[in-house]
């Protein structure tokens, strides 16, 4: 017998709380939302969805209540048709605002305070947020998230309108640290729907830079720095840790195995079923 493919993972921290969203696929046609506590050091299951979420194409408010999450139901039956962009409370997906898409082409929104409203449809939001395309680049959420694109990146090419046709590479400083975590993309294999456990069609392969040495990290399919400077990651068996790094390796001082979750559709409670 073959043993289950581990799920795909893919996190989004919140940018002013300890909070990380945290989206998972698999089985396939599954799609499951979690909230990781990083001051309580806990993980929350959430909702479970029969279809297909985006989440780089999706987004957490900076406080980390809201989700912005585009996906795709074939089954749904509401006015906003099968593919849609919601927004929720975390960890859940029950609508509390939503609008339909031209399909999955769009690029999905996220988060802003800036004033220049994008809501669809044109109309208030009762939280201190606003909507805004994301753009199509390559780790558009990293990029709102304190990565710089590394000077040894390929150049985008002005005929690449979908910016896939170049391995971007970024970087981003550990926090109140010396380190750099690296993330590069190696490809678009199998298109959109991706193979290998791709994100929105994106592998990538992390790296950690220490003292002029590059350290690959091939055990992980997302990493980003705590704003404490320990290493958050979500490995390619389905596991999230926090990493305490140190001078010859690291320590795991959280772990949370999502590996063998199975879909268990719940209601959103109360809580999560109104603004």
């Amino acid at each position: 017998m073959t043993s289950p493919a581990s799920p795909r993972i893919y996190c989004i921290p919140a940018t002013q709380a300890p909070v990380v969203a945290v989206f998972r696929r698999g089985p396939s046609n599954w799609a499951h939302v979690g909230r990781w506590d990083l001051a309580a050091r806990r993980y929350e299951p959430g909702a479970w969805l029969g279809g297909r979420i985006f989440p780089r194409r999706s987004d957490l408010s900076p406080d980390g209540q809201y989700l912005c999450y585009f996906a795709h139901k074939p089954s749904a039956t509401w006015e906003h048709g099968e593919a849609y962009v919601a927004l929720s409370k975390l960890p859940w997906l029950t609508a509390l605002h939503a609008f339909a898409t031209c399909g999955t082409w769009t690029r999905g929104y996220y988060f802003t305070g800036e004033g220049s409203r994008e809501n669809l449809p044109d109309e208030a939001l009762p939280i201190p947020y606003e909507l805004r395309s994301i753009p199509v680049v390559q780790f558009a959420n990293e990029r709102r998230r304190d990565w710089t694109e590394s000077p040894d990146s390929p150049a985008r090419h002005p005929n690449d309108a979908w910016d896939q046709q170049r391995n971007a590479r970024m970087r981003k400083l550990q926090p109140q640290g010396n380190r750099v975590l690296c993330v590069e993309s190696v490809g678009w294999p199998g298109g959109e729907f991706g193979v290998d456990q791709s994100v929105d069609g994106l592998n990538v392969r992390y790296s950690l830079e220490s003292n002029g040495d590059l350290e690959l990290l091939d055990d992980l399919q997302w990493a980003d720095w705590s704003r404490e400077g320990q290493l958050l990651v979500a490995t390619r068996s389905g596991r999230l840790q926090i990493r305490e790094l140190a001078a010859n390796g690291f320590k795991i001082i959280f772990e949370a195995d999502l590996s063998s979750l199975e879909p268990t559709p719940a209601p959103a409670p109360a809580s999560a079923q109104h603004w």
